[in-house]
């Protein structure tokens, strides 16, 4: 059984580096032991690593670092060809382009109001949600 496609939203990626026991921490834990299929772009790489050297999060950059190698060593890489213009925030667009292109399951954000329900055949969804899709048995 092939595993599920997902995109992270950059929201998700740091929500997991701030709360190491929250439902973001478990779906980036997920993807990087390989038992969700993640994809980016490079435009997504690159915001990721603004993001997290923000000073005011106050995120180590040692572990940022660890954890953009290992998103980067264990993501697919795909080079989005549509540009999207449906996002309420237009910096959101490349995660549904890179959705599209990857032909993902999921795209997983905790801003879901700037997103619209569904895309192409991704459903747009935050990280409790997603759980609850892929193991129907969690509870927490």
């Amino acid at each position: 059984m092939p595993y599920p496609r997902l995109v992270l939203d950059t929201n998700v990626v740091v929500s997991a580096h701030l709360k190491e026991e929250g439902f973001e921490r478990f779906v980036l834990d997920l993807a990087l032991n390989h038992k969700l299929q993640l994809f980016v772009s490079d435009e997504i790489l690159e915001e990721y690593r603004n993001v997290l050297s923000r000073p005011r999060l106050k995120i180590n950059a040692e572990k940022a670092a660890v954890s953009l190698h290992l998103i980067e060593k264990t993501s697919k890489k795909v080079h989005p060809k549509i540009k999207v213009t449906e996002a309420k925030d237009p910096d959101d667009n490349k995660f549904l382009e890179c959705a599209e292109e990857a032909g993902a399951d999921f795209l997983v954000t905790g801003n879901k109001k700037h997103f619209p329900k569904q895309w192409q055949g991704t459903r747009i969804l935050n990280a409790r949600e997603l759980l609850q899709e892929i193991t129907p048995d969690l509870k927490r």
